[in-house]
Formats: C-alpha cells, sequence, structure tokens
C-alpha cells in the first residue's frame, strides 16, 4: 500500500526525523521547488536541551514542544505523514513505512539517536532514559511519587532508596541533572516536604571517565566538578556502573548504592536503518556519509545529525553529536539539494564549531567558544539567551522566560504536578488499512 501523498511533477524530497536536523532542513526547501514529506512517529519537534527541566518539574511539556503542521501551514509542497520507518529500498527508490510505501527521488536520514544501554538489557529494562519528553515526564512523576512514598516510611534505610538519585553519565544531560536535582533538594524540599529531613537525601552523579564534560576543555570539566560538589552532589570518577536490579546499582569494583532510581545519560547510539548494507555502518550505529552528506555508495540516499559519521580534516572521529552540527549539515544539504537541481556541483560541507556550554543551576555554567572560555553567571546568562531563542514558538519562548524568571526570584518551581495515565481511558491504537 502506498501513503497517499499528491503527484505534482516535482523531484521529492523525503526527509524522515523532525528533530533539529530534519526540521531545519524542511524549513529550508519549504519555499523551493521540490516536494517535501517528512515523516516522524510524532507530530511535534521536540526541544531536547530542556528535557531535563521538564523532569525537573521546571518546564512543561508544552513549552518545549512544537506542532509540526503549525510549522507548515501555509508551505503547500511540505506534507507530513505521522508514522514510523522500517525499511530502506534504494534500488526502488522507495521506504517502507508502519502506514505504507514512500516514493522518493532524494531521501535524507534525520532520526538521531537514542539512549545506549551498550547491549546490558537489565540497565535497559530498570534505568530511567531521557531522550523524550514522554521519558521526562515519567522521569518527573517517579521522583515525586517517591517523595510521597518515603513520607509515609518511618524506617531510614527503607527510606533511604527512595529519596537517593543515581545519574549514570558526566557529559552536559548528566551534569545539568545533577544540577537540578541539587537546587530542588535544597529549594524546594524545604518547602513542599516539610518532614523529609532534607540532609538524608544523597545525589551521586557516576562517570567512567576521569573527568566531567568529556566534549568540552579540561577547565569546563572541573569547574563543573567544583559546582557540583558545592550543591553536595557525590561524584564519582573513573566509576563504571555494571548492572542496578531495582533495589541497588553495583560498580565494576564491587561497590553498590541502594536506590530504586537510576538516571541513564551514559552513552547514546543512532537509530538503526533496515535496508542499508552492514558497511554504511560504523561506531554507535551511525551511517558513515561523505562531505556531501550522501551515505557512501547511495548517490541519493543522505544522512545528516546525530545519526551521520562524517570526517575532516579538523574531526578525524567524526563530529560531536550535537544540534549545531545537525543544523549547519541541514542547512548546507538544502543548499546542495537546491544547486543539484539546476545542475550546479555540490559543495563539500565544513562544520564551524560555534562553541559548546552547560549549566550547572542556578548562576552556575559553564562555556567554552571558540575564542574564549568561561565560567558562574556571565556563561550561566549566555546558556539562557542561546536556548530561549533556539525555541520555536514566541509563545513558548515568553512562558519559558516567565518560567524562569518566576523560579529565579521565588527560588521555586510551581510545576510539581503527579499527571499519569489512566488505562482505563486510553483509546485503541488506530492502524490503517491494509486496503490498496
Amino acid at each position: 500500500m502506498k501513503i497517499n501523498l499528491p503527484e505534482t511533477g516535482q523531484e521529492r524530497v523525503v526527509i524522515v526525523g523532525g528533530g533539529f536536523a530534519g526540521l531545519t532542513l524542511a524549513r529550508k526547501l519549504a519555499k523551493s521547488n521540490f516536494q517535501v514529506v517528512m515523516i516522524d512517529k510524532n507530530n511535534y519537534h521536540q526541544f531536547q536541551p530542556l528535557f531535563y527541566q521538564v523532569a525537573m518539574a521546571g518546564l512543561e511539556p508544552s513549552s518545549i514542544v512544537f506542532p509540526l503542521r503549525k510549522l507548515f501551514q501555509k508551505k503547500k509542497n511540505v506534507f507530513i505523514r505521522i508514522c514510523e520507518l522500517e525499511r530502506v529500498n534504494p534500488e526502488a527508490k522507495q521506504i517502507e513505512t508502519s502506514f505504507g510505501v514512500v516514493n522518493y527521488d532524494y531521501l535524507v536520514l534525520a532520526m538521531g539517536v537514542d539512549t545506549n544501554f551498550f547491549g546490558n538489557e537489565e540497565l535497559a529494562e530498570k534505568t530511567l532514559p531521557m531522550k523524550s519528553v514522554s521519558e521526562a515526564l515519567y522521569l518527573r512523576n517517579r521522583i515525586l511519587t517517591d517523595y510521597e512514598i518515603a513520607l509515609t516510611i518511618p524506617d531510614y534505610e527503607a527510606r533511604q532508596s527512595y529519596i537517593d538519585i543515581v545519574i549514570v553519565g558526566g557529559g552536559p544531560t548528566g551534569v545539568e541533572v545533577a544540577g537540578a536535582l541539587a537546587e530542588m533538594k535544597h529549594y524546594v524540599i524545604p518547602k513542599d516536604y516539610l518532614e523529609l529531613n532534607q540532609r538524608e537525601i544523597d545525589i551521586y552523579l557516576i562517570q567512567g571517565g576521569s573527568r566531567l564534560l568529556p566534549g568540552m576543555s579540561e577547565s569546563a570539566g572541573a569547574n563543573a566538578l567544583k559546582f557540583l560538589e558545592k550543591l553536595n552532589v557525590k561524584v564519582k570518577l573513573n566509576t563504571r556502573v555494571v548492572a542496578f536490579d531495582g533495589e541497588k546499582v553495583t560498580m565494576k569494583d564491587g561497590s553498590s548504592i541502594p536506590t530504586k532510581k537510576v538516571i541513564w545519560a551514559a552513552g547514546i547510539k543512532a537509530n538503526p536503518v533496515a535496508g542499508l548494507s552492514e558497511e554504511c555502518r560504523v561506531w554507535g550505529n551511525r551511517l558513515k556519509v561523505n562531505r556531501y552528506n550522501q551515505i557512501d555508495g547511495l548517490e541519493q540516499v543522505f544522512a545528516i545529525g546525530d545519526i551521520a559519521y562524517m570526517e575532516e580534516e579538523s574531526f578525524p572521529q567524526g563530529h560531536p553529536q550535537v544540534a549545531q552540527v545537525a543544523m549547519q549539515q541541514a542547512k548546507h544539504l538544502a543548499k546542495n539539494l537546491k544547486n543539484r537541481s539546476i545542475g550546479r556541483p555540490m559543495k563539500p560541507f565544513h562544520y564551524k564549531d560555534l562553541g559548546s556550554m552547560a549549566t550547572i543551576g542556578r548562576n552556575k555554567a559553564v562555556c567554552d567558544l571558540p575564542r574564549i572560555k568561561f565560567k558562574g553567571f556571565p556563561a550561566w546568562l549566555v546558556w539562557l539567551f542561546v536556548h530561549l531563542f533556539q525555541i520555536l514558538g514566541v509563545k513558548n519562548r515568553l512562558f519559558i522566560f516567565i518560567n524562569w524568571l518566576w523560579n529565579y526570584i521565588t527560588y521555586d518551581q510551581y510545576l510539581r504536578l503527579i499527571i499519569r495515565p489512566d488505562e482505563r481511558h486510553r483509546s485503541a491504537e488506530v492502524k490503517p488499512s491494509t486496503t490498496e
């Protein structure tokens, strides 16, 4: 069965994935002569850098998502289909989706990455990842629910496993989650949970390497460590988690920490793509592309963003898997596709590193820019400004700014709601007809 799409005679660019890469490409091609088809399993774009603030009750989920259809309401050559990619068939220039087949002239894979548990099924089943809005909301529910349960438990040891939290992974996500949890412990717990002694709450950040923020400068990692230690986060470096049974997390050296919550921020891997040869894949399941973002051996199939692995002189091990790379590749590919459509040669991609940053709580951040590195309050202001203006939608920016301003003035967050779906009221999954 083919998915219903108009046959306009235009060359069709099919984009799989509505993240930073796919969305940027679609917007750049929206006024072109191409027919653009965007495929995603969600009908919204998610702003991943702020997932942790949803999980920590600082923002509502609706503040960091934006409906795809609203973005392209007036773009008559952009078509959105909500389904999942199942297989690529390069020989037939088709993709198979959960709703049917789509033909393409150019295919762009931009599905991004998912959590990497390194083959450990127990960790995959029992730890808490944070790679989507729904996972962030689930984590918020777990944290708040466990605080409520802890109030009912008189025994100290039994209570600890509900209130102590372990975060695995010392990259930006792990560091930002640890900082946000520490601030919740200091500013929120004394207000909402008067019977709970905040000094009983222990927050652990476990990092397998020798320093935090390995993708940033050594000074950024060292400053992040100092900020977290001032917030009483217990940072364990050169420590690797090997097991979590739901009651305690166990390290490679045999030590363990009793806890019912482990937040997993230790690694990522590219989402799988069926139908492509193994020769296309490299470490982390990424797809190897040339300097034009073409997958090796497939002239009409491209990959951009976190799923793409491209080597260039300054990045012999591939580009970092960050939003700036994704958006720059998308903008460059849009230009190349337009040039190609009128017979002009494509140009190779060069990544311009604009810097990186991470926040570790109120007035605390580290910032590595190409010519300067700084920390503290100035870095925190830069972090706020950059993230605020990357958010889609004026209303979302306004709501986030108001939330941030309110939280800063009052030392409080007012979104501490436990919202769980009622299984009795879930509608049956809608499935497409199998007839032509």
